[in-house]
């Protein structure tokens, strides 16, 4: 075993995915202490994706100021990759819901600091920016980001305001034409890994903010709110698809980042793998490890397990997962590209008990698997 490559998500609720990466080389290098052994931390656009693209590319933090969910100033940062060419932002970085406040409102909160991001970003001279969505605390549709970037929002007076979560229903006009012009030099891709749509049963008010503490009567009028921005965006800016897949991510910032910015929407895994050159360096690779915390038929639909399978297939690799847990309805995973999964609950635990050995599990997993293809290859 000459070369391999570690390429895992996070394990939901107990390891990262550069933990992950971590034990497996330790176990690996029992039986192959000599194998070059490449780690790929999986980011999925929440928080740690700045950390995951930055230990995957040997890149850098940038520390720079920027709002927190209520408008304060706060220290914040971005990952520098790619020579600096590329920024790495993570919008849960000065919009997430880890910075929930004391008598929290979701109403007054805004992604305004994910435009001072971009700000950041587009002064340090970048040529292709990557925003991660997930883990927000907001739902402004991204018009917060939008107005620090230049973007106005005007109310029933023509008097300009910043959006908030609980304002969008006052935008009676929008205007770009002040739009900072150094985002025409810059390519934009989102990481989005839902496919809610901006508003309705199933888009971002609805599903997502109860988590962040919106109570029923505050969804229906959030709900409303962003049915209001798509109207507007339809009749100013000529905007006629509010419903794309992936729209009400982060609440509505996925919007946000198609409607102002005309930022291109990508899966997570696939924005990882095309970052990393994940087909140039697994061309002459001879095993490629992925994994996560559960294998289910939600795996199925593109997340990072089969997005990986999908690639190693094409370059004839054997692909290898190992998970916490498995789901009953995982044959067509085989069919997608994966060879073979083995599950990290030896003892076989509920959850609870479990994340409480995972990390020796995973180890003594990964331990025996390596033992076998040692014992084989001798």
């Amino acid at each position: 075993m000459k070369k391999i490559i570690l390429i895992p998500d996070s394990f939901k609720g107990t390891m990262s995915s550069a933990k992950v990466c971590s034990i497996m080389e330790k176990a690996i290098r029992e039986s192959f202490p000599n194998a070059e052994i490449l780690s790929i931390p999986v980011a999925d656009g929440g928080e740690g994706t700045v950390e995951a693209f930055i230990k995957a590319c040997q890149g850098e933090i940038v520390y720079c100021d920027a709002s927190d969910p209520y408008f304060n100033q706060i220290e914040s940062f971005l990952g520098l990759i790619d020579n600096g060419n590329t920024a790495v932002i993570e919008m849960a970085a000065c919009s997430g819901i880890m910075l929930k406040r004391q008598n929290h409102n979701i109403e007054h909160t805004t992604t305004y600091g994910v435009g001072n991001l971009i700000d950041c970003a587009l002064n340090l001279g970048v040529k292709k920016i990557i925003m991660g969505l997930g883990g927000s605390l907001t739902n402004d549709g991204g018009c917060g980001m939008a107005t620090a970037l230049g973007v106005r929002f005007y109310d029933a007076e023509g008097e300009a305001f910043i959006p908030t979560s609980g304002s969008l229903s006052q935008i009676k006009r929008i205007n770009i034409s002040n739009i900072d012009s150094r985002l025409s030099n810059v390519e934009l891709i989102t990481m989005c890994d839902v496919d809610n749509p901006l508003y309705g049963e199933k888009g971002a008010a609805y599903v997502f903010s109860p988590q962040k503490g919106a109570t029923p009567s505050q969804v229906i009028k959030l709900d409303e709110g962003l049915r209001n921005l798509a109207q507007i965006a339809k009749i100013d800016l000529g905007f006629v698809e509010p419903n794309f897949k992936g729209a009400g991510a982060a609440g509505g910032l996925g919007f946000g980042m198609r409607c102002f910015l005309n930022s291109k929407m990508q899966m997570g895994i696939q924005t990882v793998l095309d970052t990393v050159g994940f087909d140039s360096i697994a061309k002459d690779c001879d095993l490629v490890i992925t994994g996560e915390g559960k294998i289910d038929s939600q795996s199925l639909s593109g997340k990072a397990v089969i997005g990986i399978a999908q690639r190693t297939k094409k370059l004839n690799k054997f692909l290898l997962a190992i998970v916490g847990a498995m789901g009953e309805d995982i044959q067509k995973a085989y069919e997608m590209g994966v060879d073979a999964i083995f599950s990290t609950n030896r003892a076989n635990l509920p959850f609870e008990k479990a994340k409480l050995r995972c990390e020796a599990d995973l180890y003594d997993t990964v331990r025996d698997i390596m033992r076998v293809i040692g014992s084989a290859s001798v």
